[in-house]
């Protein structure tokens, strides 16, 4: 059984081979824990989950590394601004290691509402700032890095794949950036590898190094704690379409001055949700999380259906009407796998049963295409040579890379003004009142409730 992805860096989709034979090295870039996750990044840790979920589906193990940025993230990707927690810190008068903490434990609370299996490691790069000068420091002795008004630097004219990720000509790099330019750079696009002069002389979080005291550039974070972690080579390295150009391609770069060899295998990148015709961000305010989502009476996996309805590398328009609509899609599954449970009947149609199975795990395994294996679930659940045990077997197996958590789908429970009708309708039809009885009946329906009539009671479950 094999899995084809889209490697960012050839541009292809190709087929998965890992390095090792019995595990895959995953690393997920996390957050910078200065304010709320919103539903946008949610969307790659999503994508990202299901990826996981697929290569265990195959027979790997993960080593699945996620970090968090608590320091070293400025206001803008190439070294212009401050501090995103020290500005955090500031405004909401705390200190950088609470504001941090508040965060990174608000991004996990999502991560379980939205049921995605928790990292084998969670690395902070505060914990991680010895790691990082040690990989400077081999970057400096190889003669990549320049250090100008106690700044060092990553020199990017030496590195000759520079450019290898991203595919675009680094003078067309530089036009689309709209910021200020750094005159103490010999390039705009060098980097930053530590900070020792930084503008901002009242950064709370520094520490001591052979350049000085100071903090690290963000891209050095990530490289260091792969490699401390996963060693040399990675067989994924998966992120947002924003990481391409600017924090993949500069973390490329330093991680194979580094090892002096190719450091990632396959680089995959999950596209934008677009909120008011915009990619959805924290820098411009215009963002939603879960909780705001559950206030509006809307649950994390309604977002999470939503999610699978669009291809991971396809942008994703996000309106609450289609919320809605994933709503009613989610729930409409949700109480037919209830009503499989509660009425198991066996076809046997070996034939249909292979099928539809065959056809989800070539979905999946052709790129993660999840839009396709929601539409064969969705015809599947409508074909009537097919039983409920058949379907609700199929919908256990295939909900091992969904993560909807089907095995504590139960009956809902009614409140009695409803429950009150339903007894109401089994005296009326006792009594033989039938047109009474048809009356409730419909009604109940219009309400979303389906009756059905056994010998010795009348049933119930939600459409």
């Amino acid at each position: 059984m094999g899995l084809f992805l889209f490697n960012t860096l050839t541009r292809k989709i190709e087929k998965f081979y890992s390095i090792s034979k019995k595990e895959v090295r995953l690393y997920c870039c996390g957050p910078t824990v200065y304010d709320n996750v919103h539903i946008g990044n949610l969307r790659t840790y999503i994508f990202e989950d299901f990826l996981k979920r697929a290569l265990l589906k195959i027979g790997y193990s993960v080593n699945h590394v996620i970090n968090i940025t608590d320091v070293g993230h400025l206001e803008t990707d190439i070294d212009y601004g401050r501090d995103k927690i020290d500005l955090a810190s500031k405004k909401k008068n705390k200190s950088p290691w609470k504001i941090a903490k508040y965060y990174e434990d608000l991004f996990f609370l999502d991560f379980m509402k939205l049921n995605l299996l928790y990292p084998k490691i969670v690395c902070k790069a505060t914990d991680h700032i010895q790691d990082m000068q040690s990989m400077i420091k081999i970057i400096k002795d190889k003669g990549f890095s320049y250090i100008i008004n106690g700044n060092m630097y990553f020199k990017i004219s030496k590195f000759q794949k520079y450019n290898d990720l991203s595919k675009v000509p680094k003078k067309c790099r530089y036009k689309s950036y709209r910021v200020k330019i750094d005159k103490m750079k010999k390039n705009q696009l060098d980097f930053v590898l530590w900070f020792s002069n930084s503008k901002f002389v009242y950064q709370i979080m520094r520490w001591s190094s052979p350049w000085g005291i100071g903090f690290p550039g963000w891209h050095i974070e990530c490289s260091a704690m792969a490699a401390k972690y996963l060693g040399s080579k990675i067989d994924i390295h998966v992120g947002g379409v924003d990481h391409i150009s600017v924090h993949h391609t500069n973390e490329k770069a330093q991680s194979e001055v580094y090892f002096g060899f190719k450091w990632v295998n396959f680089w995959i990148h999950g596209e934008f949700l677009i909120f008011n015709n915009a990619k959805m961000s924290k820098s411009t305010g215009k963002y939603l999380t879960i909780r705001e989502l559950e206030k509006q009476g809307f649950s994390a996996l309604h977002y999470k259906y939503l999610c699978f309805s669009s291809h991971y590398r396809s942008q994703l328009l996000f309106t609450f009407e289609a919320l809605n609509a994933s709503k009613k899609a989610f729930e409409l599954l949700r109480n037919r796998i209830i009503f499989w449970k509660m009425y198991p009947e066996k076809r046997k149609s070996l034939f249909l049963y292979n099928f539809y199975k065959n056809q989800f795990w070539n979905s999946i395994f052709n790129d993660l295409n999840t839009p396709k294996a929601l539409s064969i679930i969705w015809r599947m659940s409508k074909d009537r040579e097919i039983g409920n045990s058949e379907k609700l077997e199929l919908l256990e197996e295939f909900d091992s890379v969904l993560g909807f958590n089907i095995s504590n789908f139960f009956k809902s429970k009614l409140n009695k003004k409803k429950l009150f009708l339903i007894k109401e309708r089994e005296c009326s039809r006792k009594n033989k009142e039938y047109n009474q009885a048809d009356k409730i009946r419909i009604a109940l329906l219009k309400k979303g409730i389906m009756l059905k009539d056994l010998h010795f009671k009348t049933d119930w479950y939600l459409l």
